[in-house]
């Protein structure tokens, strides 16, 4: 883990750089059934292709290699190939016995590759990727019982939990809960976390990053940017911010809202656009990085990176484009009492 004084030290000076899509890239790769099941799976039941997360058990290189690649682009954060690394999305493939070693592993691949390029001037930083699962505890899956849930808070706690330690274990500098669309489940990701720090464990900064599924302004679970942010903003997160679903220019105004209400650093790393008729992205790394320099320009942000989409290129034109710029000015905290529903309720003394 490195020196988070360091790190909020370097935060201070200037934009950090957080990496880009791991899924694009390992979907450039076009890994086979068999690059997924490797000499070790060769035998297991059922398929695994897709299970990203195990490509860092049976694929080291490859992770490793994008890793270096965004590095050399210009990150100054990589992100653990984690996203799905956890018992309830591992259940899928019947692997749920490997979580704590695929954060582990993965904690180390990104480390080796910042060992291959940093400069003693220039500390990269790891964040462990811990995903929102492939369960909501907010909505029922059955429309005909609303009161239906597949997934319970202690479910997603113990998931969350020990996900949590492989990364810690591991040695990340941050976690980063990621693409959030049901608060409540960050809620447990985060009582699981501090639970590990009341039982000693030393738990690095955390990042938190929701995701507005659709141009209506909210989460998948209805909350506004600003009632999110105050559902957690209890977690005292290093930053909080968006990413996904929406490309750069739809996710505009969204940024800017947490920007007005966050006594923290902003975080925000859009897709490359709006997927096209085909599931991929078209969005150039230019037109991606011009967004993001005027978001810099703004004032808006603290860091800036890319989801779904964006490959090394986009990452090294972002780098470029936030350059030299200052970072977003975290305000002082608002003594006033909010409250989140789907919105947030601001108590505002009567003059």
């Amino acid at each position: 883990m490195a020196d988070i004084d360091k790190l909020e030290a370097i935060a201070r000076e200037r934009i950090l750089v957080l990496d880009g899509a791991m899924g694009t890239m390992i979907q450039n790769e076009k890994p086979s059934e068999d690059t997924y099941r490797g000499a070790r799976f060769k035998d297991h039941a059922g398929e695994v292709g897709g299970n990203n997360e195990v490509l860092s058990l049976t694929a080291p290189d490859m992770i490793r290699e994008i890793h270096r690649q965004f590095l050399e682009a210009g990150a100054d954060i990589l992100t653990t190939n984690t996203f799905g690394s956890n018992a309830i999305s591992q259940a899928d493939y019947d692997m749920t016995d490997l979580v704590e070693e695929m954060n582990v592993e993965s904690v180390r691949l990104a480390r080796e590759a910042i060992e291959q390029v940093e400069t003693p001037d220039r500390p990269r930083f790891v964040t462990g990727a811990i995903g929102p699962t492939n369960q909501t505890a907010s909505i029922s899956p059955d429309v005909n019982n609303p009161g239906f849930r597949k997934v319970t808070f202690d479910d997603l706690a113990r998931a969350y939990g020990e996900a949590a330690r492989g990364l810690i274990k591991g040695g990340a500098d941050l976690i980063l809960l990621e693409t959030i669309f049901d608060t409540l489940n960050a809620k447990a990701a985060i009582f699981a976390i501090e639970t590990l720090r009341d039982e000693g464990h030393d738990v690095p900064p955390l990042m938190i990053s929701g995701t507005i599924t659709d141009r209506s302004g909210r989460t998948l679970t209805g909350q506004t940017p600003e009632a999110f942010w105050t559902s957690v903003m209890h977690a005292r997160p290093f930053s909080v911010g968006l990413n996904c679903a929406l490309g750069a220019d739809e996710m505009r105004p969204h940024v800017r809202t947490l920007h007005e209400v966050a006594d923290t650093r902003i975080s925000a790393y859009p897709n490359a656009g709006l997927p096209n008729e085909m599931g991929g992205y078209d969005e150039t790394p230019e037109e991606t990085a011009s967004h993001l320099g005027e978001w810099a320009d703004s004032g808006m942000v603290n860091i800036v990176g890319g989801c779904c989409g964006t490959t090394p290129d986009h990452i090294r034109a972002i780098a470029a484009a936030v350059e030299g710029k200052p970072p977003r000015r975290i305000p002082s905290r608002a003594e006033r009492m909010r409250l989140s529903g789907l919105e947030m309720f601001e108590a505002r003394g009567v003059a």
